[in-house]
C-alpha cells in the first residue's frame, strides 16, 4: 500500500472531476468542460430563446506528472457527457449590450481505471454518473460592432452550483465546491474567415472530503485557473464552415489542503495542471438549426490526463 501511495501521489494534487472527465486526476478545480465552445463563440444570437446541446466523449490512457512524463499506475479514463444549455436574450440593453441569461444542465458518466489498487476504496476501478453541478449566469451581454464584423459576449460571472458528491469515489462526477467564472468571448469575421476565442478565469471555494489516490482524509481549496477555447474557420458556403479549434488550460495558483492528513500532501500543492489541445471541426447551418462536429487532441499536459475528445453541438432557435 505504501508503494501504491508513492506512485499514485506522484504528480497528483487531486482526483476530483475536472473538465467533463478530461482532468479527473489534476490540480485546480477544472469545472469548465474545456473545448466546449468553438466556432463563432463570441457571436451571441439576436433576442429570442435558444436551446443548445453539447454531446461529448473523452478518453485517455496517459496521466502526466509535473515533468510531463507518464505515471505508470494510471490505466484509462472514459467520460461521456450530455449538456443542455438554455439561452435567453432580451430586447433590452444594459451597459450598451443586449441583455440575457443562460443555464447549463450537464449529465456526466465517468469510468476510471488504474493498474494497481488506489484511493479510498483501495481498488483498481471507479465509476460514477450524475448531474455534477448547474451553471447559471444572471447577466450575459452581447455586443455587435464594426458593422457586424466584431462580436463580443460577456458573462459577469458563470456560477457553478454544486449538487453534491459521492465521498470516497475517485470518479465522482459531482463535487461540493462552488466556482465563480468571469467570461469574455470574441469573434472577428474578416471576409469569409472567422477567428474566435472564449477567455475564462476561475475562482473556487473549498471542497470538503476530497477524494484522492492516496486515500487521505483532507479538504482542498482548488487553485485558480485561466483557460480559453479558440477556433479559426473558413466559410466554404453561407451554411458551411471548416477549420481548427481547441483550448489551452493552466492552473495559476496552488491547491491548498487542510485536515488530518494535509501535511502528507504539502508537496503536491505547487504542482499546477496545464494542457493544450487542437483539432479539426465542421460547422453547418440549416434554417433555425446549427450543427458542429469536432475533435481535439491534447498535448503538453502536466499533472493531468492527456487524451482526445469528440464534440457534437446542436443549436435550435425558437
Amino acid at each position: 500500500m505504501k508503494r501504491c501511495f508513492k506512485t499514485a501521489a506522484l504528480g497528483l494534487a487531486a482526483a476530483s472531476l475536472l473538465s467533463m472527465g478530461q482532468d479527473v486526476l489534476a490540480g485546480g478545480g477544472g469545472s469548465y468542460p474545456n473545448g466546449a465552445e468553438s466556432f463563432l463563440s463570441g457571436m451571441v444570437p439576436p433576442p429570442g430563446f435558444y436551446y443548445l446541446n453539447y454531446a461529448y466523449y473523452y478518453t485517455a490512457d496517459s496521466l502526466k506528472d509535473n515533468n510531463g512524463d507518464d505515471i505508470g499506475v494510471f490505466d484509462k479514463i472514459t467520460a461521456v457527457a450530455n449538456v443542455s444549455r438554455f439561452l435567453w436574450m432580451s430586447n433590452g440593453t444594459l451597459f450598451g449590450g443586449n441583455y440575457g441569461q443562460h443555464l447549463f444542465v450537464p449529465y456526466l458518466d465517468v469510468s476510471l481505471d488504474f493498474k494497481a489498487p488506489v484511493g479510498p476504496g483501495n481498488t483498481m476501478s471507479y465509476d460514477d454518473g450524475s448531474v455534477p453541478y448547474l451553471i447559471y449566469s444572471p447577466m450575459v451581454l452581447a455586443y455587435h460592432l464594426m458593422e457586424d464584423k466584431l462580436h463580443v459576449a460577456v458573462s459577469a460571472v458563470d456560477l457553478y452550483i454544486p449538487t453534491g458528491q459521492e465521498d470516497g469515489n475517485l470518479a465522482a462526477t459531482g463535487h461540493n465546491f462552488w466556482t465563480f467564472e468571469p467570461v469574455v468571448a470574441i469573434t472577428y469575421l474578416p471576409n469569409n474567415w472567422e477567428f474566435s476565442a472564449k477567455f475564462m478565469y476561475d475562482f473556487n471555494t473549498t471542497q470538503d472530503n476530497y477524494a484522492n489516490p492516496a486515500g487521505l482524509q483532507v479538504d482542498r481549496t482548488p487553485g485558480q485557473e485561466f483557460h480559453f477555447d479558440y477556433s479559426c474557420s473558413y466559410a466554404l458556403h453561407p451554411s458551411w464552415r471548416v477549420g481548427l479549434n481547441g483550448y489551452y488550460y493552466v492552473q495559476t495558483t496552488d491547491d491548498k489542503f487542510k485536515g488530518r492528513d494535509a501535511a502528507l500532501l504539502a508537496g503536491e500543492e505547487g504542482k499546477h495542471s496545464t494542457v493544450l489541445a487542437v483539432g479539426p471541426g465542421v460547422w453547418y447551418n440549416y434554417q433555425n438549426m446549427y450543427f458542429v462536429l469536432r475533435t481535439q487532441v491534447e498535448t503538453m499536459a502536466e499533472n493531468k490526463t492527456e487524451g482526445q475528445n469528440v464534440w457534437f453541438n446542436f443549436t435550435y432557435a425558437f
